[in-house]
């Protein structure tokens, strides 16, 4: 898989489209999963598969497992989260 760099621009409703170069050759089709990080000023994205899924998720299943979370609990962490945030 070679390299490819191309330019995109934001639009205002903070979309971008993604070069069909690019597209192409990570297959990105419609519906296609991507997992979005920052690191200082640099924004990566990832195609998330089914198996890179598992590796994301996986130190995340292990640490709610040790801190006996269930996923029950989610949706009450979550709702406090946002409260705080507010």
């Amino acid at each position: 898989m070679g390299t490819i760099i191309e330019m995109g621009k934001i639009s205002s409703r903070g979309q971008i489209a993604i070069p069909a170069d690019i597209r192409e050759q990570l297959g990105l089709d419609e519906g296609t999963k991507v997992l979005f990080f920052t690191e200082q000023d640099t924004l990566m994205m990832k195609k998330v598969t089914e198996q890179s899924f598992a590796q994301i998720t996986k130190p995340l299943k292990l640490a709610a497992k040790q801190a006996g979370l269930k996923e029950e609990d989610v949706p009450n962490i979550v709702q406090r989260f946002r409260k705080k945030k507010r």
